[in-house]
């Protein structure tokens, strides 16, 4: 698997990180990042096969490998070992083949210790991606911390069982990912229908629906999806697809839908979810730059990408963090 380089646009890594080649990667790696620009899997506006390119590059500083975390205390391209290894090559006409492609890739860098980073994407990408780091971790052996709008435990979509609506009942059924330490946060909205709730509480999954998390807290919420993601499991996977935020904040999504978090929250949430987890891999989909204003999604993803990797890399420092510090105290 050499370095692909880009599938659409040019060939730029994320934020300044060097790069490398899934065939040969680097001994030291932290985090490795992939592409997966497929969109083959969407049910509405397409256009996510541009998200990848949109993220690596979504931000006005300059583009030099360094990203000092005014909040964590961290540098995280410096302090953790990131390399990107560019995009995997997934022909949109060919789902079979492209999710193939996309497993072993997030499996090869799985199986070296480092963190796999899988920029998307539609969500689609969330099977392959969860399924390669269960197969070096164990299958049943990884959680599932899930950010969305949607459920997506649908069983077909337009007569496939491939599609980004159905990526998380395709990882239970599998037996990748156990349905009783599946946690989704963010749901809302008109889909999915009694029959699939049904399977869904079949496989005794914790779902917060956004009016939930409003009565509760977030913070409440995660407090408690953490504890059931950790018992039993040697690492968990954090899937954000961006349309878990209100589309007033990241309207560049293909299944914008009303109500959600906002980008604030979300960001809190990878943050606490990169801190006190231990996060065996992450993916952030959905980002459709054709359908994005000022690129305030893509903003939104890259940011995302950068919290979670602040927070791991302040987690593996060791020293406890305080949110309340002032920003200049001890400096």
């Amino acid at each position: 698997m050499t370095r692909y380089g880009p599938m659409y646009g040019p060939d730029i890594t994320f934020l300044g990180v060097p790069p490398c080649d899934l065939d040969a990667l680097p001994p030291d790696a932290d985090v490795v990042i992939v592409g997966a620009p497929f969109d083959g899997g969407t049910s509405h506006r397409p256009g996510t096969r541009f998200g990848p390119g949109a993220i690596r590059q979504a931000c006005y500083l300059a583009h030099d490998g360094s990203r000092p975390s005014l909040a964590l205390r961290v540098d995280p391209l410096r302090d953790l070992r990131v390399y990107d290894a560019g995009d995997v090559e997934m022909f949109s006409g060919d789902a079979a083949g492209a999710i193939a492609r996309l497993e072993d890739a997030v499996h090869t860098v799985a199986a070296t210790g480092a963190i796999p980073v899988v920029l998307g994407g539609d969500h689609t990408i969330a099977w392959p991606d969860a399924t390669g780091v269960a197969r070096q971790l164990g299958y049943g052996r990884v959680s599932l911390v899930h950010f969305d709008a949607h459920a997506d435990t649908g069983d077909t979509e337009f007569g496939s069982l491939v599609g980004h609506g159905q990526p998380m009942r395709r990882l239970i059924e599998s037996g990748a990912v156990r349905g009783d330490r599946f946690l989704q946060l963010g749901l809302r909205g008109y889909w999915p229908g009694p029959a699939t709730l049904d399977w869904m509480a079949a496989q005794r999954m914790r779902s917060y629906e956004m009016t939930e998390i409003v009565a509760r807290g977030l913070d409440d919420c995660l407090t408690e999806a953490f504890t059931i993601a950790t018992d039993d499991c040697d690492g968990v996977f954090l899937s954000v697809d961006v349309d878990v935020v209100d589309p007033g904040m990241a309207p560049g999504t293909g299944t914008p839908e009303p109500g959600g978090l906002t980008s604030r929250q979300l960001l809190d949430a990878v943050r606490r979810c990169c801190y006190e987890l231990p996060i065996a891999g992450i993916d952030v989909v959905e980002v459709s730059p054709p359908y994005d204003h000022a690129e305030i999604t893509a903003y939104l993803a890259n940011r995302v990408v950068l919290e979670a990797l602040s927070a791991i890399a302040r987690r593996r420092r060791g020293d406890p963090w305080n949110p309340r510090q002032p920003l200049l105290d001890g400096r």
